[in-house]
């Protein structure tokens, strides 16, 4: 069994180097010695099967080692030190690397699943060997799936499809990325994967003169040109088909219509020269030719990707690339696995790898639980992607669909958050609007700004979603924390005290009491509604120690309102309160305060309980933009609706919705929602819309 082993890697590796592989076989066959795997083979096929796959990868003899080791801690007994000292410290850690992620076979839920990931994440920025060795051990298993019963192989294959396919993806290894979307695709749904497979298989045969008739033409044509190139009819894999069936909605027969070539050359000059002749023999397809050369895909990928008319009206994909690209797109990271003086020889596809492990820890961090997180990387991890230009000229990739935001928090996260504006090609461009390849962003930012919420409607990129959502919970943290020392300040001055008059004695006799670890988290559960703030100032100030009796208590001074925007600050829709506006508050559980008209008849059951409602009042110094509703009686006349929008336009006002009805035959009512700073505002505004001829009345709504 071994010996198939050291021919592969006698053929890239020191004969030192060979020797310890040897070695740490028989230490593996030794520890292994009586356990079985499921199928009644010896258990030790299974870590020489995952070390003949990273050796046709040419992967480094450490991971060779760590290969055949990685199941020695978790079902041995043998412990890391042990390790460490025969075969050396960074074997240790692969191994014990990969051995932490064993309960990444997902036997779990959905918690478990993405905590695995999170170790994954680990294990990977350390080294991320860790992961190749682990998507060799998943392949293996998903190779022998079949002594598993059903339920399990489908478990296993979905988790395949979802998490290991697009991290080999991610890593640019494409051969392993095929093989675990095969096995998943025939794991999870036999009959449809038995039943492509035939269709394939009789395609074939009708496509067979056909495919021969453009594989002839091709390889005539080079080599009139004098050109070296091997020439492959590139097979479709049944998922990928089976995907855009599904996602498409297309049938079998439209997908096989396309028929897919690969030409391999010498070296990059010949790529773009081959790329001349293919246009030459058959007619290219407008907007289909992509160079991944000039700019490589962010797994490192390189190829001149065209779609061409050819004989018969077929339509041909053809990929040109070199030998060096070729190795690239099979084995990606592992291409080019050198160690050199014990320093790792980064090349470019390393750096990308480990940009993106970088940014997965980055987005561990912020995220508030590890299913948020994997939610993030699944995002992540499936890229279609575009390449934009800072204004320097650095090239940027994002996934398609990306905005202005995803470009800014792909710079920075402190640009994304301070962006308030963008520039695409020169010309202001909506925040929202989705990214072109080859455009130049520029980002307008300023100091004061800080995230929208509504940010997370279109954002595409794991990174922007993580990064907004974490400076909102801080947000809302300190804001509920705020709010609730304002609410409870006005809770204690019934009970005749202040909250700066509060003794740290009271403070943990009411920690005692509720359990809550902290004040400040007593603080912000007031904030955000979910705690009483009388309640808390009864438990923190005893009857005997008030200075008002219960029956004496009156409303005090009231809470002031001094910021028209925060996530804890809500605007009642029934009533659209205003500054200016007598106001009225409740705290509401899990939303924080929410504004009401004073006279507000949606209030009426809790207006007179101070427990329940809190006054209000608007700070002198309040500004922003609120909604009003407004109703506009009028006789019916032609280009009145521009003639309104113009009149409340002029006074600075902004239409958010504008809406007409018929009253009777003589009259019509407009209903329009605008967004004023005030009162006063909005008595400008009404004032200027009476002028207009056609007006009978014009009147606020307080009350829907």
């Amino acid at each position: 069994m071994l010996t198939v082993l050291t021919d592969k890697l006698s053929s890239y590796l020191d004969v030192k180097e060979v020797k310890k592989v040897e070695r740490a076989y028989s230490y593996s066959e030794q520890c292994h010695s009586g356990q079985m795997r499921q199928s009644g083979d010896p258990y030790i096929t299974h870590p020489l099967a995952v070390a003949n796959i990273l050796a046709d990868m040419h992967m480094d003899h450490e991971s060779l080692i760590a290969a055949l080791l990685h199941d020695v801690i978790e079902d041995t007994g043998v412990t890391k030190g042990q390790i460490s000292r025969r075969f050396g410290r960074t074997v240790a850690d692969l191994v014990d690397g990969v051995s932490k992620l064993t309960e990444i076979e997902f036997e779990s839920k959905a918690e478990q699943q993405a905590e695995s990931f999170q170790k994954m994440t680990l294990a990977m920025s350390r080294d991320i060997r860790v992961v190749l060795v682990k998507l060799a051990d998943r392949l293996h298993n998903m190779r022998t799936l079949g002594v598993l019963a059903p339920e399990k192989r489908r478990r296993i294959a979905r988790e395949t499809l979802d998490i290991y396919a697009p991290i080999a993806q991610r890593l640019g290894i494409n051969d392993i990325r095929l093989e675990f979307e095969d096995l998943g695709f025939a794991a999870m749904y036999p009959l449809r994967h038995r039943r492509l497979r035939e269709a394939m298989a009789a395609a074939r045969k009708n496509r067979k003169e056909i495919v021969a008739e453009i594989h002839q033409a091709i390889e005539l044509r080079l080599e009139n040109e004098s050109f070296h190139a091997t020439v492959k009819g590139r097979e479709k894999h049944l998922w990928s088909i089976y995907r855009k069936m599904r996602e498409k909605k297309k049938s079998f027969r439209d997908i096989m219509d396309v028929f897919a070539f690969r030409l391999v050359v010498d070296d990059v000059d010949e790529c773009y020269r081959t790329l001349g002749i293919m246009h030459n023999i058959f007619k290219p397809v407008p907007g289909e030719f992509k160079d991944y050369i000039a700019i490589p895909k962010a797994n490192g990928y390189q190829s001149l990707h065209t779609v061409l008319v050819g004989m018969h009206g077929v339509v041909i994909e053809v990929q040109i690339r070199t030998k060096e690209m070729e190795r690239m797109a099979n084995y990606g990271i592992a291409a080019h696995w050198e160690y050199k003086s014990g320093q790792q020889n980064i090349d470019g596809q390393q750096r990308r790898a480990t940009r993106w492990v970088q940014g997965l820890l980055e987005m561990q961090k912020q995220a508030g639980d590890s299913l948020e997180f994997l939610e993030h990387v699944k995002a992540d991890l499936f890229p279609d992607e575009i390449y934009v230009f800072t204004p320097k000229g650095t090239i940027v990739e994002l996934p398609s669909g990306a905005t202005a935001i995803d470009f800014a928090y792909s710079v920075h996260t402190g640009l994304g958050d301070r962006c308030i504006a963008c520039r695409v090609d020169g010309q202001l461009t909506p925040l929202s609007e989705h990214l072109q390849s080859g455009q130049k962003i520029e980002i307008i930012s300023t100091a004061g700004a800080q995230p929208n919420p509504n940010w997370l409607n279109f954002v595409v990129t794991a990174r922007a979603r993580s990064a907004i959502r974490h400076f909102l919970k801080n947000q809302q943290h300190d804001e509920s924390v705020d709010l609730g020392k304002r609410l409870l300040d006005q809770a204690l001055a019934n009970l005749g005290t202040k909250y700066k008059e509060l003794k740290k004695s009271q403070i943990k006799s009411l920690l005692r009491e509720t359990g809550a670890p902290t004040f400040e988290h007593v603080l912000q559960q007031i904030g955000l509604g979910n705690s009483v703030p009388f309640a808390v100032a009864n438990l923190l100030v005893p009857p005997a120690k008030r200075k008002i009796a219960d029956g004496k208590r009156n409303s005090t001074l009231p809470v002031v309102i001094d910021a028209s925007e925060g996530l804890l600050v809500q605007y009642a829709r029934c009533c659209h309160p205003i500054p200016g506006d007598p106001i009225l508050g409740h705290v509401t559980p899990g939303k924080g305060l929410v504004i009401h008209l004073e006279s507000c008849r949606n209030l009426k059951e809790i207006r007179n309980n101070p427990e329940k409602s809190m006054a209000l009042s608007w700070s002198t110094v309040v500004k922003g933009e609120f909604p009003v509703e407004v109703k506009v009686e009028i006789t019916p006349e032609r280009g009145f609706i521009a003639a309104l929008a113009s009149r409340m336009t002029e006074e600075d006002a902004t239409i958010e919705n504008i809406s007409m009805t018929e009253k009777d035959a003589f009259t019509s009512i407009v209903d329009v929602v605008l967004i004023v700073r005030d009162r006063i505002h909005l008595a400008d505004i009404l004032r200027r819309v009476r002028s207009l001829k056609p007006v009978r009345r014009v009147y606020r709504v307080k009350n829907k």
